[in-house]
C-alpha cells in the first residue's frame, strides 16, 4: 500500500512533531531515523502492518553479536518455554534503568545496544531498541512501537511488539509488562488501542495508560543491519533538560506544553 501519508514524525500531530524534531538523540542517529520511518497504526494501515510490514524471517547470524547473545542467555536461563523467554528478556531490559545516571549532566542517550546495556538507561526509546535487538538475537521477530497520548503534553512512550506463534504481541520493555488478552493470547497494540479495559487490566505495574494508546506508530529495526546505522551518543539537550526539570518538580500548575509546541496545532 502507499504509506507516504502515514509515515514520519508528523503522525501524532504538530505538537508532537515539534517535540520529536527536538529529540535529544544526535541528528542522523539511528534513533532519529527510527522515528522518521515510523508508520502510523490506524484503521487504514492495520491490516498491512500486521500482515506484511515487518518480515518474520530473521537474518541474524549467530556469533555476530556475542555480547548480546550472552545477555540473552542470562535473561532466559535454561527456560525452554517461549512465554518465559519473552518475559525474561523484558525483565532484563526493565532493569537497565536501575544503573542509569540520574543527573542531567551525566545522562547519555543512544549508542549501540552493547553500550546502552553497559551504562544502563531509563530512556524508553533506548530500552526498547535494546529489547528489539535481544529478541531478534533470541530468534523472535520484533519491532518498535511509538505511543502518544495526543491529548496530553509530553505523553509519548516507546514499547515493542514481539512475534510468536503467528501473532504480534505488545511488550513494554521499560516495565516488563507483557500485554495479553483475557484468554492469555498476546495482545497487539491495535487491540490495546481499541480496548481501554484491556489496557487497564494489566494493573498498576503498567506504565502506559489507555490515553497513551490514542496514537501509535510502528518502526522496523533489524539488529543484523547494524553496519548501516549511526550509533552516535549524545547528552540531554536544553529542550529536554527543561522538560525533565519540570517533571522532577511534579509539574506545578499541571502538565502542559512548555515551549509553544501546541501553538502550531491551534490549541
Amino acid at each position: 500500500m502507499e504509506l507516504s501519508r502515514y509515515t514520519g514524525v508528523g503522525q501524532f500531530g504538530p505538537a508532537y512533531e515539534t517535540m520529536l524534531r527536538r529529540d535529544a538523540h544526535a541528528p542522523g542517529s539511528m534513533d532519529r531515523v527510527l522515528v522518521e520511518r515510523m508508520v502510523r497504526l490506524c484503521q487504514e494501515t492495520a491490516d498491512y502492518l500486521y500482515a506484511q510490514h515487518t518480515p518474520t524471517e530473521l537474518a541474524y547470524a549467530p556469533g555476530s553479536r556475542p555480547a548480546l547473545e550472552a545477555h540473552v542467555a542470562d535473561a532466559v536461563g535454561d527456560s525452554g518455554c517461549e512465554d518465559e523467554r519473552i518475559t525474561g528478556i523484558a525483565r532484563f531490559c526493565s532493569r537497565l534503568g536501575q544503573r542509569a545516571p540520574q543527573d542531567l549532566d551525566s545522562m547519555v542517550l543512544g549508542g549501540t545496544e552493547e553500550e546502552i546495556i553497559r551504562r544502563g538507561s531509563d530512556w524508553c526509546t533506548d530500552v526498547a531498541r535494546v529489547a528489539c535487538a535481544l529478541y531478534q538475537v533470541a530468534a523472535h521477530p520484533c519491532r518498535l512501537v511509538f505511543l502518544a497520548d495526543t491529548e496530553q503534553a509530553y505523553s509519548g512512550h516507546a514499547i515493542i511488539e514481539v512475534h510468536r506463534r503467528g501473532v504480534w504481541g505488545a511488550v513494554d520493555s521499560s516495565t516488563a509488562v507483557v500485554y495479553r488478552r483475557a484468554d492469555g493470547v498476546s495482545a497487539t497494540t491495535w487491540e490495546l488501542m481499541n480496548d481501554r479495559d484491556l489496557v487497564e487490566s494489566h494493573g498498576p505495574a503498567a506504565y502506559t495508560s489507555p490515553g497513551q494508546f490514542r496514537a501509535a506508530a510502528v518502526s522496523n529495526y533489524f539488529v543484523w543491519e547494524s553496519g548501516a546505522y549511526d550509533y552516535t551518543v549524545s547528552g540531554a539537550n536544553d529542550y529536554y533538560r527543561s522538560i525533565l526539570k519540570m517533571a522532577d518538580k511534579g509539574w506545578p500548575g499541571g502538565l502542559r506544553w512548555l515551549h509553544g509546541e501546541d501553538e502550531a496545532s491551534g490549541r
